[in-house]
């Protein structure tokens, strides 16, 4: 399937030197949040096949939701501007304390934003929006939350493809690649990929919402529309691995442990990741390290899927109060 070019690719891979140190392994960061500025992060990957789709299918405006920050609605926003493309955005969630993060950078880049409340159906306001520009003589295209789809995991089919490459320039194979799963489009995409080329590493996802039962039914559903993808379910569940103890809080929710680990890992390593996403899985991911459930893998990349915009009041406050500084 054809796709467009919106992203800065390849993305760098980068050796954690300290950390590596303290956990006796080799740990390994492939830089998504380096796709971009405006497009940062891992969405517009999956984005670069949905709008190519758009286009072949003669849509003038696309359509898709998220949460109050979310990163997606944030890419999608600025790649239909790029494309010249319409823009609608669902946004569902609690008023937030301020118009800040991704949620400003939607309204500046120029986005229709339509806010829900939390009990408010998304599909139902998409089926409005998508009625509505129809009677005005438009075509929607609608991309799912986290452009999550087998058009939309293409993007990292290809990343996997990428990595590998990398590989071979760097003089190192890894064992497993571990990730931060919200929507379970990219974890789909990798485990894709890993399939696909008999590559045989572990593709490990932790969650920052939903069980481990729930992804793997989505991510499931997701691979059954790629081709070629003709495995028994049952060798799906078992090989599709996700860890669903590190959510915390909930959903973009934080604690003050997870917040404080942040700080440790930016002075120590100079790596900002963000509270909702890359920050609960990276916290995950040196926590299974340290337990020993990661142990047998020696050479281990986390791909760091972005969400810097992301940041609240409240968890940049956390970061303060932490640090003793006062305002």
């Amino acid at each position: 399937m054809k796709k467009i070019s919106l992203a800065n690719l390849p993305t760098p891979i980068q050796k954690l030197e300290r950390l590596s140190g303290d956990l006796g392994c080799n740990l390994y960061l492939k830089r998504d949040d380096y796709t971009g500025t405006e497009v940062s992060g891992n969405k517009i990957r999956k984005l670069e096949y949905a709008i190519a789709d758009a286009i072949a299918q003669g849509a003038d405006t696309l359509v898709t939701a998220g949460a109050i920050q979310s990163n997606h609605c944030r890419a999608t926003a600025a790649a239909a501007k790029r494309c010249g493309l319409g823009c609608e955005l669902v946004i569902r969630g609690e008023d937030p304390l301020q118009i800040e993060g991704n949620f400003f950078l939607d309204y500046m880049l120029g986005a229709m934003v339509h806010r829900l409340r939390p009990e408010e159906s998304r599909e139902d306001k998409m089926f409005e929006i998508e009625t509505r520009l129809t009677s005005e003589g438009k075509k929607a295209y609608r991309i799912p939350v986290g452009a999550s789809n087998s058009v939309g995991s293409l993007g990292y089919a290809e990343c996997f493809r990428e990595i590998r490459q990398q590989e071979l320039e760097l003089g190192v194979e890894f064992d497993a690649i571990v990730l931060s799963v919200g929507s379970g489009g990219t974890y789909a995409g990798l485990w894709y990929g890993n399939e696909m080329e008999q590559a045989g590493k572990c593709i490990y996802g932790i969650s920052v919402s939903d069980s481990e039962a729930e992804f793997k039914r989505e991510i499931i559903r997701i691979l059954r529309g790629m081709e070629g993808m003709t495995v028994a379910d049952a060798y799906l569940n078992e090989n599709i691995r996700i860890n669903d103890q590190y959510i915390g809080r909930g959903y973009a929710l934080s604690t003050r442990e997870e917040i404080a680990f942040l700080l440790e890992v930016a002075e120590r390593e100079g790596v900002i990741f963000d509270p909702c996403y890359t920050g609960k899985a990276f916290l995950g991911c040196i926590e299974e390290i340290r337990s020993g459930a990661l142990s047998k893998f020696q050479n281990i990349l986390f791909i760091h899927t972005g969400g810097l915009q992301g940041w609240t009041h409240e968890q940049r406050l956390m970061v303060l109060e932490l640090m003793g500084v006062g305002l």
